[in-house]
């Protein structure tokens, strides 16, 4: 931040670690930090593990976040907030939201839940503060790379439409054992989410919606050989902003070779009266061990036909890894999932938006190069 500003975490999970340590290691100006959590030890120790990995001063407090009602210190601390990072699961997303709005606060969040993203959406349209919904990895720094591909080619080869804008993210291990092919790296609840809930492309310049895990494909990235396949909520709000300029799109997770295979036979496996995506989530906690070292493959490409007809593709890739920040080492998932999000919060915080500022609406280039994006994403 290049100001002072209260920023309130709503979380204490991995991402909300990362969150805070970034914020308090990075900013040219450290802010005051409070961190909420339904548990107050759980934030107050995550207070203690940031603050023993500075390496400059920083204010930073927990506090009782309450599941229900609001509470005599929430609601000051609510007061002071500048910002709430939602750091929590996607179904606590509009309540968080609304104690932002009720409490004039800007609002960022994570969440690739496509129903609680609506109602967000709702909620904030007449605000008089900015919402930035989706802004993590995917939904998030993926859509804002992949609308800038579109952008560039467009104006570098002058044309309105393009064939194909797509865009995958992978959060993998290193290595990968059978059955499985797989580890955890972050939430079995949203990589179970994910499998289940449609996915929403575009196909023939129109917005639809398929069944995830339904266009299986092979690519290689940078040498080595992956599998994709559509999933949920990685796509944020593209599909609406590019139907009509785009003929194809889509969003696809990338996995090691053989791992869809042996989801699509859990799924196959479920029982018809069971709530699915509980269900899987409990077979893959109960068969996938989560695993520290971790990677994120990323993917972007966009391909159509110049003024003069000619064929062309532009293509980028990525891969990245776990990186120190102070004195803690973050994995690669935390890294990546968290600095979207911070330069979100400073977009809001340093800027006059109100209401709802969707992925497709960020201007591309100066947030891809932002001073919290580059130490872990590089430029673009």
């Amino acid at each position: 931040m290049n100001k002072h500003h209260n920023i309130i975490i709503a979380g204490a999970g991995g991402i909300a670690q990362a969150v805070g340590l970034i914020l308090a290691e990075w900013s040219k100006v450290p802010p005051t930090i409070f961190i909420g959590n339904r548990t107050l030890d759980k934030a107050q120790n995550l207070v203690d593990w940031i603050k023993d990995g500075i390496t400059k001063p920083c204010s930073i407090k927990a506090f009782h976040l309450a599941e229900e009602g609001v509470f005599k210190e929430m609601e000051s601390i609510f007061k002071q907030g500048d910002i709430i990072l939602d750091c929590l699961p996607g179904t606590q997303a509009p309540k968080i939201a609304r104690f932002a709005k009720d409490f004039n606060m800007h609002y960022a969040n994570l969440t690739e839940y496509v129903a609680e993203t609506e109602e967000i959406k709702q909620l904030a349209k007449d605000a008089t503060t900015g919402f930035i919904l989706q802004t993590g990895l995917a939904p998030g720094y993926i859509n804002v790379l992949a609308n800038h591909l579109y952008k560039e080619f467009c104006s570098d080869y002058k044309v309105k439409k393009v064939d194909a804008l797509e865009f995958k993210v992978g959060a993998l291990t290193k290595n990968a054992v059978p059955p499985y092919y797989y580890g955890f790296t972050w939430s079995p609840v949203g990589v179970a989410t994910e499998y289940i809930k449609e996915a929403e492309v575009i196909r023939n310049f129109k917005k639809t919606k398929l069944p995830s895990l339904s266009e299986r494909a092979t690519i290689i990235i940078d040498g080595i050989i992956y599998e994709e396949d559509l999933t949920s909520g990685g796509a944020a709000n593209l599909p609406d902003a590019l139907a009509k300029k785009v003929q194809s799109l889509d969003y696809k997770t990338l996995r090691h070779q053989g791992h869809y295979a042996w989801i699509e036979e859990q799924i196959n496996k479920l029982n018809t009266t069971e709530n699915p995506i509980e269900a899987l989530q409990l077979i893959m906690e109960n068969h996938i061990p989560h695993i520290e070292d971790d990677q994120i493959i990323l993917y972007a490409a966009v391909q159509g036909k110049d003024v003069n007809g000619i064929l062309r593709r532009q293509e980028v890739s990525k891969q990245i890894r776990p990186q120190k920040v102070g004195n803690h080492q973050l994995r690669a998932i935390q890294t990546t999932t968290a600095v979207p999000l911070i330069q979100s919060a400073q977009l809001l915080l340093e800027s006059s938006y109100k209401g709802v500022l969707l992925q497709s609406e960020i201007d591309t280039k100066p947030f891809l190069n932002g001073s919290y994006i580059v130490p872990v994403y590089g430029k673009v």
